[in-house]
């Protein structure tokens, strides 16, 4: 028996690294998964493979920088399979400008995909969760969350961003939904492969007390804890997953 039996879950950012393996991981725990992403050829291997495996899933192309895209994702999901009783936050995107370089157009679009977006989903399918009485949402911030680095102004800003909403969301969606965000610290993602790899970013494994990178399923499984009744007591808190690298 699985711990998520008979769920309908949304997962963002589905296409790859931590969304790619909390999918899998929810789907292998009874979940009906609505996978969602920018990429067809990824969406339909992460689909097959989850269907490969005798387990329940399907895909919608959206992107995260048009909100609006939202509604697509939620149509999708009641089409397929229903209601949905979980939905994971996890699409997100980097910006390396400086405070004084970054564009406006750049700004926006940060905050489109790590902070809009999952504003708009979740006003979608909130109603749905409070219709049951029973919901989750995980939201994957960021371990940018809690403090500042040179060159990261706008992605910083918009992770603070989410955390902040992510207890507001907690605060205005319970007593039915539950709300916790996730924040990861170095996690080997193509996100991270597309900044030159993990050689660029070994000062954060050498100052993390577990002396490794994290990977997709670290996070996956804190995120399947928060989604299941394990974490039924848990709410609006925004938990370090970062190998202590933030302690």
């Amino acid at each position: 028996m699985g711990k998520l039996d008979g769920k309908i879950a949304i997962v963002t950012g589905a296409t790859s690294g931590m969304g790619r393996a909390t999918a899998i991981l929810f789907a292998r725990e009874g979940a009906k998964v609505m996978v969602c992403g920018r990429n067809k050829e990824r969406a339909e291997e992460v689909v097959n493979q989850i269907k490969g495996e005798g387990l329940q899933a399907d895909y919608v192309l959206v992107d995260a920088a048009k909100p609006e895209d939202g509604k697509l994702i939620v149509d999708k999901t009641l089409e397929v399979f229903g209601e949905p009783d979980i939905l994971v936050n996890n699409a997100g995107m980097l910006s390396m400008s400086t405070l004084m370089d970054v564009s406006l157009e750049e700004w926006e679009k940060v905050f489109n995909v790590n902070v809009t977006s999952a504003l708009k989903l979740t006003q979608l399918c909130a109603p749905y969760m409070k219709k049951k009485g029973k919901g989750v949402i995980v939201n994957v911030a960021s371990v940018a969350s809690f403090a500042a680095h040179h060159g990261f102004a706008a992605y910083i800003s918009s992770k603070h961003g989410f955390a902040g909403l992510s207890k507001s969301m907690a605060w205005e969606l319970g007593p039915e939904i539950r709300v916790n965000a996730i924040a990861p610290g170095l996690v080997h993602t193509a996100m991270v492969d597309s900044i030159g790899g993990l050689g660029v970013l070994q000062g954060m494994i050498d100052n993390c007390p577990v002396k490794r990178a994290g990977q997709p399923e670290d996070i996956a499984n804190v995120a399947l804890f928060l989604a299941s009744d394990d974490s039924s007591f848990i709410d609006g808190q925004v938990i370090k997953v970062d190998g202590g690298f933030e302690c």
